[in-house]
């Protein structure tokens, strides 16, 4: 569905992004290689102090697949934003692991309050940025509007603009018509059987 729900509210895009590096309907994945992990990162300003320029960490097979952890873990916490309920318990153990190995330490800022900043360095360092990038969206009130497309091949992260809070699909004209057109086949089918 890559591109057609509308952006998050400030630094929360990041986080919408990266959960869209993949793309399930079209079978594409942007971080296939530890080069592009390492790019996109550079790219979304992420890096262990939060600063601009990841893109001088390396990166091999491990960081990737635990990025790719990391952002699956974010699809699945996602998914628990539909009704509140609990983020899945595998998904919270990749993202407290991430966590772990980013160091993340709470700093008082002049402007902001209690924030979480990695004190690791590399891919790691980064993953925890972007995971304090979550943290902020949760004290600004954002984070409980991110959610993924309740559509099975699409599952793209978007940002629930609704006044009701009750989006379900990155588009309503897409995957919200698909839904429901299946559901009016399924009604059609019982009433012809």
């Amino acid at each position: 569905m890559s591109g057609t729900s509308a952006l998050a509210p400030g630094r929360l895009e990041t986080v919408r992004s990266f959960v869209n590096t993949r793309d399930i309907e079209a079978a594409t994945d942007a971080l296939s290689t530890p080069i592009d992990l390492v790019r996109w990162l550079g790219d979304a300003g992420l890096s262990a102090g939060g600063e601009a320029g990841a893109s001088d960490a390396e990166a091999g097979p491990a960081d990737l697949d635990r990025a790719v952890g990391v952002r699956e873990a974010l699809r699945a916490a996602l998914g628990a934003n539909h009704d509140g309920g609990p983020v899945p318990d595998d998904a919270l153990a990749v993202l407290n692991a991430a966590a772990r190995r980013a160091r993340l330490v709470a700093t008082l800022t002049a402007h902001d309050g209690w924030r979480p900043v990695p004190s690791a360095d590399g891919v790691d360092g980064a993953l925890g940025a972007l995971l304090s990038l979550v943290d902020e969206a949760m004290v600004a009130g954002t984070w409980s509007r991110l959610k993924v497309c309740v559509n099975d091949t699409c599952q793209w992260a978007f940002y629930d603009h609704s006044r009701a809070r009750s989006g379900k699909w990155c588009s309503m004209r897409v995957c919200g018509n698909r839904a429901k057109q299946q559901a009016w086949r399924g009604r059609r089918a019982e009433s012809t059987a």
